[in-house]
């Protein structure tokens, strides 16, 4: 019994590893196009990882920086947070930045207008942000149509078999390789596409979820600035400029 086992183990394993090179074999026998499907492949895994790192909540918005863009903008000490925003990689500092710069730089201006150069702004963030992940659904459309393509090249093949000798006399040999090659290529192509846009949908809703947060921290701002302009008559208030206060706001926030 002992011994059965063994030679069973061992029938297992030598069967595991045919199969392993039959796998290879076979995407061998999908002719050039697998080249451009494989580097499709890992052009997917390497965008998958990236933005596994990088779409995340604080590169967007964070509530350390709403606790010290609040405090700041109740003190009037916007110059103070332009230059705390240009410090931070994040969406909501490019909105805020923008919005006070234009606001200091122009200091007859209306709320209106200020809330105009907001808004473009938080387009041009989220516009940024939607923009960086369409590369991986661009993967799962081009993926699909390179297997397509091998698809066609290997049906034309086994029909040049077909054409350039009898019919009764083609080499079914030489025929089937045409059509393995059209069904290799076909089937690696939607294997990429398919799990490009899967990951690409994922990406796509924690997107569409952090962009409703930045225009929900954005509004926020701009209801403090326009409480800012109320009290001072509707003209852009006074700045204080107290940039030193940055980092005693922001160990502030810190211990918030």
């Amino acid at each position: 019994m002992g011994a059965d086992g063994v030679e069973n183990d061992g029938t297992a394993a030598l069967a595991g590893a045919t199969e392993s090179k039959d796998l290879l074999e076979i995407l061998e026998m999908g002719g050039f196009m697998m080249y451009p499907l494989m580097i499709l492949s890992i052009v997917a895994v390497v965008l998958i990882l990236f933005y596994f790192f990088t779409v995340r909540r604080n590169a967007v918005v964070s509530d350390k920086f709403m606790n010290v863009a609040e405090t700041m903008i109740r003190q009037q000490d916007y110059m103070g947070l332009i230059v705390h925003s240009n410090t931070k990689n994040q969406s909501i500092a490019r909105i805020s930045e923008k919005t006070l710069d234009f606001m200091v730089r122009n200091p007859d201006t209306t709320f209106e207008e200020v809330r105009e150069i907001a808004h473009a702004e938080g387009s041009r963030q989220a516009g940024i942000i939607t923009h960086r992940i369409s590369y991986l659904n661009d993967v799962g459309t081009i993926a699909p149509m390179a297997g397509l393509l091998g698809t066609v090249i290997g049906m034309i093949r086994a029909f040049m078999e077909i054409a350039n000798g009898d019919y009764e006399g083609v080499d079914a040999n030489k025929l089937a390789e045409g059509v393995y090659q059209a069904l290799v290529t076909t089937a690696s192509g939607l294997v990429i596409g398919i799990t490009a846009v899967i990951f690409y949908s994922i990406f796509r809703a924690r997107v569409q979820k952090y962009i409703a947060e930045l225009e929900a921290a954005a509004t926020h701002l701009m209801a403090l600035l326009s409480s800012q302009f109320k009290r001072n008559g509707g003209n852009v208030p006074r700045a204080s400029h107290s940039g030193e206060r940055v980092a005693h706001t922001e160990a502030s926030a810190d211990r918030v």
